[in-house]
């Protein structure tokens, strides 16, 4: 009777222990890294966003960096956003606001970055940004992916249509 007792108890507290670490599996905060091409970033960009809380979903944020360069022409530019998803399991949607600061050597840019009037468009700008996408995340840990269109706004012009694709890791 004392080892059926024993048992008993060492099932149950197994049980219970296993509960406990699925569920904390499961309330950690989603955290991505992820390669964007276009979207918030403009180019070709490196990120990583995290939910501000212990929760897979909600409130969160992103940050980036990107650079691409051509026959002497160059654009860096660095993303940054609220976001906000809504969903479950691993299936969401993305509705983020933010900017992107981005200093470029352009010949041509539709872009104004502050550069002369013979078409040599140097210098930087800050460029407004949202964000509507579909984004898949597992629930632990694993591949993730993002698409959705992201309007870019500045100054002189709005481009609503402007749109990004990303694959990453969720951990």
């Amino acid at each position: 009777m004392k080892k059926l007792s024993l048992v008993c108890s060492f099932l149950f507290m197994a049980f219970c222990s296993a509960k406990v670490v699925a569920q904390e599996a499961a309330s950690q905060r989603a955290q991505n890294i992820f390669i964007e091409l276009g979207g918030q970033g403009l180019t070709l960009t490196a990120n990583y966003d995290s939910r501000f809380t212990n929760k897979r979903d909600g409130l969160g944020g992103r940050i980036g960096v990107g650079h691409i360069s051509s026959d002497g022409s160059s654009v860096t530019t660095v993303p940054v956003s609220l976001n906000y998803l809504l969903g479950k399991e691993r299936r969401y949607f993305e509705i983020g606001l933010g900017a992107t600061y981005a200093t470029a050597t352009v010949d041509g840019s539709f872009l104004d970055f502050g550069g002369d009037d013979d078409g040599d468009d140097s210098g930087s700008t800050l460029i407004g940004t949202m964000s509507f996408a579909y984004r898949l995340q597992p629930m632990d840990s694993g591949f993730s992916f993002r698409a959705g269109i992201t309007p870019i706004f500045g100054k002189d012009f709005f481009i609503p249509y402007y749109g990004g694709i990303s694959l990453g890791y969720t951990f």
